[in-house]
Parts: C-alpha cells; sequence; structure tokens
C-alpha cells in the first residue's frame, strides 16, 4: 500500500505534485512562517505546535494513509527547475459510491502567490481526479471576500454553486463561505457572481 503513496506523481508543465515526505519540514516550516501573516485570515487557526517537526510527522503519516486508504491526495507543490516547495494542494474527503466526489484544498507561500502555480496545480488534480480516480464531481469552498481564491477557482473551471452559512472555522471563528464544483460532464451555463 505504501508503495503507491511513494509513486504518486503528477506532472504540470512546471511542477511536479506529491506527497510530502518527512525530509520536507524545513522547507514546510520556513515557507508556512514566512507566510505566516498572507495565510492565517484565510485558515483554520493554526495550534500552538503547528510549525514543529512533531506536527509534521504527524501529518506525513495522515497523508501516507489517506493516500493509501483512498480518503485524500495531500500533494505538495514542487518546481521541478530548482526543487522548491511552493505551497500544497489537497483532494480531501473523496467519497465513493454513488457520489464520486472529493473536495479541494490548497495554499501557496506569499513569495509564490499570483505566478499561476496553483492554477497549474488545480487544473492538473482536477484532471487526475476525473481520469485515474473516475471522481464525478469536485468541491471547494472559500471566503465570500477571497477574491483571489474566486477568481482561481473560476478561472480554473469552477462553478459558483451558492453559499454554506458558518461553514468552517477560519482564523478562530465561524465563518460563511462560498461553494464551488467542478464536474467532470459540465453541461451547465456560465455564472455571474457578482
Amino acid at each position: 500500500m505504501l508503495r503507491n503513496f511513494r509513486k504518486l506523481r503528477i506532472e504540470t508543465e512546471r511542477m511536479t505534485l506529491r506527497p510530502p515526505v518527512h525530509s520536507d519540514f524545513r522547507a514546510w516550516s520556513a515557507l508556512r512562517a514566512q507566510s505566516l501573516n498572507f495565510l492565517t485570515p484565510w485558515e483554520p487557526a493554526w495550534a500552538d505546535d503547528h510549525l514543529s517537526r512533531k506536527a509534521f510527522t504527524n501529518r506525513v503519516y495522515w497523508a501516507q494513509r489517506s493516500v493509501s486508504g483512498g480518503t485524500a491526495l495531500p500533494l505538495f507543490l514542487i518546481r521541478r527547475s530548482d526543487d522548491t516547495l511552493l505551497g500544497a494542494i489537497t483532494l480531501d474527503n473523496i467519497r465513493r459510491g454513488p457520489s464520486q466526489s472529493g473536495t479541494l484544498g490548497y495554499w501557496t507561500g506569499q513569495p509564490f502567490a499570483r505566478h499561476g502555480y496553483m492554477r497549474e496545480a488545480i487544473t492538473s488534480l482536477v484532471h487526475h481526479a476525473f481520469t485515474r480516480l473516475d471522481l464525478s464531481r469536485i468541491e471547494a469552498a472559500c471566503l465570500p471576500e477571497n477574491a483571489a481564491s474566486r477568481g482561481l477557482l473560476e478561472t480554473s473551471g469552477f462553478k459558483y454553486e451558492g453559499v454554506a452559512q458558518s461553514y468552517l472555522q477560519i482564523d478562530g471563528r465561524w465563518r460563511t463561505h462560498v461553494l464551488y464544483a467542478a464536474l467532470r460532464s459540465d453541461r451547465r451555463g456560465k455564472t455571474t457572481v457578482s
């Protein structure tokens, strides 16, 4: 089972998307620390030990179990030209049976934001989910005021579906989110979001 974890690679134009490994700790903790003020308005509150080696080790073990069990694909974005960690993307809550769906989450380190890396990662991961995992629906949610994330989802083929009240705890409080989805066979028309 773990062999699948080590073999999992999605190649994009500029990056390799792969699960985290223990040797990523220094790059991950440095990028997260450097991007603290950039990330925290959009994420659940960080635990006191968020940047610790123990917390990262737990994250790697969770990734191994999730990939092996088919419940999630937690992937790091690694720029191939210099082996730099740029951020992460996760297809989580993979549901089989009649649902055949999953939930997308992502973050980019501040120095690498607005360079098209996450759009490239989303496009490749969604393609992988539809063609290799045979999923039918990928869902994503973000804060209504997160214009960058909304734009990213919309230009990546996701369509606005509605609002979820008190959807997630972000930065320590329950927050309403806007909901998006990409469908494998999407026949929906364009939406207009104001």
